[in-house]
């Protein structure tokens, strides 16, 4: 197997997962590899070395291929870090896969990336594609095909073009002109806790309370009216759930299982599914009535540690 795509690899101060995920991208031989590494955090002990070591595993590369780097010297964070990253990637490459360093993805995820990344490259109801799957089979409106569109793009291993992300912003101050309530509430299916959950959220983020980028995505999706084409299987693994974890500390054992998608992949109806986005709003997002209870319990002990 041979990648054709080019990838985009980000990394920070892990060098444990990415050698997985280079372990992976050596099986498959991406022939473009773009690798964006995070700079250390001021007075973070040993922190520097670990960077380094990330920097010093894209030496290992040893299959034929070009290779593009973009090393921080100083850290940028979540947010900045990661956006400026396939900002980078996006103003060389019109289309592409894109990786976080605990990500690893099933031999198969490639080539699914590469057939619809062909096949929706100009049409604009689809923004993304995505290889990462909660919903069991039972809650999909269409079990039998290999994959539906949502409304939220998951990036869990996924691909897009260079115009759905400049439609991305990573101020969004300005969310609510973007998307007006109404749009928002026929958006998350007419549900008023998924509306207050999205709302909260965007407004968390044009606040700047949360350092991360995967929000402001959603919300460019949904202000574009665009669907993401979504595996009905599983693609991906995530090692990184931890300590050393951003965001995702604790691991909630949401993915299914992780298996192979059939090749070659038939047309799929550019249809929402809305069973299987329901499942992912109650389950994955957690929003529903006791949901927002916790989502504000959470804040709030949040504020009062930033404040301690």
């Amino acid at each position: 197997m041979t990648v054709l795509e080019p990838v985009l690899v980000m990394a920070f101060n892990r060098p444990d997962h990415l050698a997985v995920l280079l372990d992976r991208l050596r099986e498959v031989k991406p022939l473009r590899l773009y690798v964006a590494i995070d700079g250390p955090r001021p007075g973070r002990e040993d922190e520097a070395d670990r960077v380094q070591a990330c920097r010093d595993l894209v030496g290992t590369v040893d299959w034929p291929c070009q290779v593009h780097t973009l090393f921080q010297d100083s850290n940028l964070g979540c947010g900045l870090g990661v956006s400026t990253a396939i900002s980078w990637f996006f103003a060389q490459e019109g289309r592409g896969i894109i990786l976080e360093d605990d990500i690893i993805p099933d031999p198969s995820f490639f080539p699914y990336c590469e057939e619809l990344l062909e096949r929706y490259e100009h049409d604009d109801r689809v923004f993304a594609i995505s290889g990462c799957n909660f919903v069991p089979p039972d809650h999909l409106s269409r079990p039998d095909l290999p994959y539906r569109f949502s409304q939220v793009p998951h990036i869990w291993g996924w691909a897009t073009w260079r115009r759905s992300w400049a439609k991305h912003h990573l101020d969004i101050a300005g969310w609510r002109g973007t998307l007006p309530v109404h749009r928002l509430w026929s958006r998350v299916g007419h549900s008023v806790p998924s509306t207050v959950y999205w709302a909260s959220t965007f407004e968390l983020l044009a606040r700047k309370e949360v350092d991360t980028w995967d929000g402001q995505l959603v919300l460019a999706a949904m202000a574009d009216d665009a669907w993401t084409a979504t595996s009905n299987v599983n693609l991906i693994e995530n090692i990184g759930f931890g300590e050393s974890a951003t965001h995702t500390l604790e691991d909630r054992d949401e993915l299914q299982p992780i298996r192979p998608i059939g090749l070659p992949l038939p047309e799929v109806p550019v249809v929402h599914d809305a069973r299987a986005d329901a499942w992912t709003r109650r389950h994955h997002f957690q929003a529903t009535w006791r949901g927002m209870l916790g989502q504000a319990d959470r804040y709030l002990r949040s504020r009062r540690g930033r404040a301690a």
